[in-house]
């Protein structure tokens, strides 16, 4: 299946206009310009269960998603986590998408800011349990050596988790979240189209959390 550039973020008016008289209309929202027509398409294809719609449509809105997702969350490490949590949802929320309600863009930037502002919340909520509780315990000998002891574990379990995965899909995965480049930057480290490296890092992610046994 042929891919699609992801559209950098930015002005989304169309060049050009039509020349000759033409009747006055409403102003409307600047989309991009395969919206709403394809991506209305794509995300229809996807909600009968149709896995390579649902890769070009990821591969169009992505970057758009990432950005929003992190001038809210800032954090770059959540920031690549809350944008595989929108499209996890927007796959399992496809078949809800109403175009009477605006368009598909609109509805899932929508999505993806409200994933963000509660990732946001939920870890200034953390951090706040965490003072509170710091403030009133005091460490004994045996919690650092707990800590290390459950550490290891877990990493244990992530290591044979990765093993289950292609070698293209690890290092992939690996260069995004354990050395922490962008999609970017993992295409032009391993020298791939940038959407071959996103559906790798996309597809490595899935089989990790069915691996661990994750679920959202």
């Amino acid at each position: 299946m042929a891919r699609f550039s992801v559209v950098p973020s930015g002005d989304a008016s169309s060049p050009g206009a039509a020349t000759g008289p033409v009747a006055p209309v409403e102003p409307v929202e600047p989309v991009e310009p395969f919206e709403p027509i394809e991506l209305g398409d794509l995300l229809g294809r996807a909600a009968t269960g149709d896995e390579g719609a649902f890769g070009e449509f990821y591969d169009r809105t992505s970057a758009r998603v990432h950005g929003l997702v992190r001038r809210v969350v800032r954090d770059p490490a959540q920031s690549e986590e809350v944008t595989q949590e929108v499209f996890l949802e927007l796959w399992r929320q496809s078949a809800r998408y109403d175009s009477g309600k605006g368009s598909v863009l609109a509805w899932v930037m929508t999505i993806a800011h409200r994933k963000a502002v509660d990732r946001v919340r939920s870890s200034e909520s953390a951090r706040g349990r965490d003072a509170a509780y710091g403030a009133a315990t005091v460490d004994v000998a045996h919690d650092h050596t707990s800590e290390v002891a459950v550490q290891r574990l877990e990493g244990e379990r992530v290591r044979r988790a990765l093993g289950s995965l292609t070698e293209a899909q690890r290092r992939a995965v690996e260069l995004a979240y354990l050395s922490g480049y962008t999609h970017t930057e993992v295409a032009g480290l391993l020298d791939l189209p940038l959407g071959t490296a996103k559906t790798r890092i996309r597809d490595g992610l899935i089989r990790l959390r069915d691996t661990l046994g994750v679920t959202s």
